[in-house]
């Protein structure tokens, strides 16, 4: 199964957190791939720049590809998926990711309840 983690979902599987308990074993088992965004590196810049969160982008990104993440490139054919989405609230990033997800399609694995709105492939955590 292909995975692709959203931002949330990304950094409590980088620092272990309990909320990614849950799907634990997904990201762990061998015959599983593991993504990570473009969209979820340049959100976790954004916040960082503007002090919504304290974080290094480069620790995370060596976590990530240590932890065997793979990068999930931002693609036109993504773009051309979110102009057909519905506007359940306004967060761009959640956008971008739920197109990617529809598009490539995998799972999407997230703790935002409002992300399952858009595809039967959310996994909420």
């Amino acid at each position: 199964m292909r995975l692709l983690l959203d931002t949330n979902a990304l950094l409590w599987a980088l620092v272990n957190g309990l909320r990614i308990d849950p799907v634990r074993e997904l990201l762990l088992a061998d015959e599983n791939e593991v993504f990570v965004s473009t969209v979820s590196w340049w959100e976790i810049a954004i916040k960082t720049n503007i002090g919504k969160l304290d974080a290094n982008l480069t620790e995370l990104r060596a976590s990530a590809q240590e932890s065997g993440f793979l990068e999930l490139p931002l693609l036109g054919s993504h773009a051309e998926m979110l102009a057909t989405l519905s506007r359940y609230h306004n967060d761009p990033f959640d956008h971008m990711l739920v197109a990617q997800a529809m598009a490539e399609p995998m799972r999407l694995i997230t703790g935002d309840g409002v992300l399952a709105k858009y595809t039967p492939l959310v996994i909420l955590i």
